[in-house]
């Protein structure tokens, strides 16, 4: 269990989510403390600079999409840190909007 877990099972039910995480690897684009709204997504249609709640390696991230090669995602912060690449069945959710 990690802190997104119940996020990720509400997602794969089909809902969509909102939740204040914390930290600053993704600032400016979102910031500790900020409502987010996250919707069930379709890794197929991922795009590169999409930011996602996924597992990668163990932990959960809601970071960016910063390479794709077929059915692998790699996942990275927004200070250019590569938390590494996982499969699109680990990709749980997508950002639909940060409360500014």
């Amino acid at each position: 269990m990690g802190w997104a877990s119940r996020y990720i099972e509400l997602l794969k039910a089909g809902e969509t989510v909102s939740f204040r995480p914390r930290g600053d690897s993704m600032t400016p684009l979102v910031k500790s403390g900020q409502l987010v709204t996250v919707a069930p997504v379709d890794p197929a249609t991922l795009q590169k600079g999409d930011i996602v709640l996924c597992n990668v390696v163990g932990h959960q991230y809601l970071h960016l999409v910063t390479a794709i090669d077929g059915d692998r995602i790699q996942i990275g912060n927004n200070r250019g840190h590569i938390n590494g690449w996982t499969s699109a069945r680990q990709i749980h959710g997508k950002l639909l909007a940060v409360e500014h």
